[in-house]
């Protein structure tokens, strides 16, 4: 067992998650495309918010790679709408 795959084990048993229920590769997907094509900040927050959107049970069964996409156009989207971003 490498030390991510410990401590994800630890932190599920902390928080009382089962460790099957959780997609670590998809969450590294998705904060390595939120830091490189937003900004660094963004990607633990994007994964907090998705973990509050999957406990709420409103997140769609695709948001993770929803969010991948928005996060690997978001230079493209920024542009288009100045002033949004």
């Amino acid at each position: 067992m490498n030390v991510l795959e410990e401590w994800t084990a630890l932190v599920c048993r902390e928080l009382g998650i089962d460790p099957a229920r959780v997609d670590r590769d998809a969450v590294l997907d998705l904060t390595r495309d939120v830091a490189h094509g937003v900004a660094r900040p963004a990607a633990p927050l994007t994964a907090y918010l998705v973990g509050l959107a999957q406990g709420a049970g409103t997140a769609p069964d695709d948001a993770v790679e929803r969010l991948s996409s928005l996060a690997r156009d978001w230079e493209k989207t920024a542009a288009e709408t100045p002033g949004d971003a």
